[in-house]
């Protein structure tokens, strides 16, 4: 059975204060912010700085499988998992599957990661958005969590291992989307709370049966689910001591749906000590119980940002720019022309290079190039290139210019040309960024982005963004 051996999370930069929603629309809001997936975002992007964070505490292992889950993705009939694939690097012929469609889907990647057998990679990540002045607006959150599940070796040891699970399965109808619609519908709440908190009792009083331990034993408890209220009524049943349930990051990050749950378990894991009970339960279409033991090689294998961190950093997002960025308010764009769909075989020849920023290092003379040249443009030897990723190669920024007329979603554009260290230079947009605090020399770190939709083709590439802290 495998455990966790590494897990990365991702909380996007920006963050809109709900008293700015209340104060646009006229009407009473909530306290605190939610996260905010930027306008060149979506959950396959999350997905991949997610499983980045993951695969950077366990450098010397790679995933033969890859599951995504998420309940916003970004293509139908085209699987998504590919793209997050193909950003990593990972071998061809490791797997990778979409787990699509609801929030219950980041339960049941993890769980067949650990089911799997081999080292394999559950990502999770939702973008949250309901209509204006909704409670999904309004309580929601964009994220996304990346857990690798292996059996635990030398090179990647157990951080977290599962002692116990249960499930409890349901129909009801609580929340629905049709597909299509831009926001979901909830029954009732009433209604959810009266069909959930049996399934919740009952997954967890097995769950901690199978475990051979009582709700005081837990020295964290996890509830997390699309049904605050429901959540709130199982986190008081199980009897769990007050002071072990864990902060469910709505004043600060919002329900990020389908990560929710494994977003709330990285959170733990940042601060768990060795040889402590987990409990995490997921309410979503019935329940899903897991109860985790950490062991000793926790405290020394942390993931490299922990999810505080990403909290406490960001910006704020006018709640204009969040309507406009989620499509809700349909701005006059510049005048120039449209963004041409890009062209499927060239993003398949060049697929090392656009999706797994792969650049090449001459062989004679030693000059790294980006992107991959065939010539050196130094020494002029002619294939001798050797392949050489440089997405977590840190650069910074030689020169930049602030383009005001280029068509945004988040204008202004912001165009520098960038040192890596190591040698290569490369002109790319900055984003998360302030254009007013850029300056040369400012270091930064590429991140994988969704350039533009065009003819309903997201092209995906790299853009650079100032460095986090939580990053190094």
């Amino acid at each position: 059975m495998n455990g966790i051996v590494a897990y990365g999370a991702y909380v996007p930069y920006f963050r809109l204060d709900r008293t700015a929603m209340a104060a646009a629309l006229g009407q009473p809001g909530g306290k605190g912010t939610r996260a905010v997936a930027s306008y060149d975002e979506d959950t396959t992007s999350m997905g991949v700085e997610a499983a980045r964070a993951a695969l950077r505490a366990a450098p010397r292992v790679r995933p033969a499988a890859l599951y995504f889950a998420t309940a916003a993705p970004g293509y139908l009939d085209k699987t998504n998992a590919t793209a997050i694939h193909a950003a990593l690097g990972l071998d061809l012929t490791a797997p990778a599957w979409d787990m699509l469609g609801a929030v219950r889907s980041g339960a049941g990647a993890l769980r067949a990661a650990l089911d799997a057998g081999r080292l394999t990679l559950a990502v999770c990540a939702d973008i949250r958005t309901g209509l204006p002045g909704g409670a999904d607006e309004r309580e929601g959150g964009d994220a996304a969590v990346a857990f690798l599940c292996g059996e635990g070796s030398a090179e990647a040891p157990l951080l977290a291992e599962p002692v116990a699970w249960a499930h409890a399965t349901a129909e009801f109808l609580d929340r629905w989307r049709p597909p299509g619609a831009t926001a979901s519908r909830q029954w009732e709440e009433r209604f959810g709370e009266h069909a959930y908190v049996p399934l919740g009792e009952a997954a967890v009083t097995e769950a901690l049966k199978q475990a051979g331990v009582t709700a005081q034993a837990l020295d964290r408890l996890i509830v997390a689910g699309p049904h605050a209220r429901a959540c709130k009524r199982v986190a008081a049943a199980v009897g769990a001591k007050p002071a072990a349930v864990a902060d469910d990051l709505s004043a600060t990050v919002g329900n990020t749906g389908t990560a929710h749950a494994g977003l709330l378990l990285a959170d733990t894991l940042d601060g768990a000590a060795p040889d402590q009970l987990l409990a995490v339960v997921s309410l979503a279409d019935g329940c899903d119980v897991t109860i985790w033991r950490t062991t000793a090689a926790l405290s020394t294998r942390r993931a490299p940002g922990t999810v505080a961190q990403q909290v406490a950093g960001g910006a704020a997002v006018p709640y204009a720019a969040f309507l406009t960025w989620r499509g809700f308010l349909d701005r006059e764009p510049p005048r120039r022309p449209d963004p041409e769909r890009p062209a499927a075989p060239p993003s398949f020849r060049g697929g090392a290079w656009k999706f797994a920023f792969t650049g090449s290092r001459c062989q004679a003379c030693g000059a790294r190039h980006v992107p991959p040249q065939r010539i050196c443009l130094k020494c002029h030897a002619v294939d001798r290139m050797a392949p050489e990723r440089l997405s977590d190669v840190p650069a910074v920024i030689a020169t930049f210019t602030v383009d005001r007329l280029a068509y945004s979603l988040s204008p202004p554009v912001v165009a520098a040309v960038i040192d890596f260290e190591g040698g290569g230079r490369f002109q790319c947009e900055l984003t998360d960024v302030d254009p007013a605090a850029v300056a040369i020399g400012t270091r930064v770190e590429m991140t994988f982005r969704r350039l533009f939709t065009a003819g309903g083709v997201h092209n995906y590439f790299w853009k650079a963004r100032p460095l986090r802290a939580s990053s190094s």
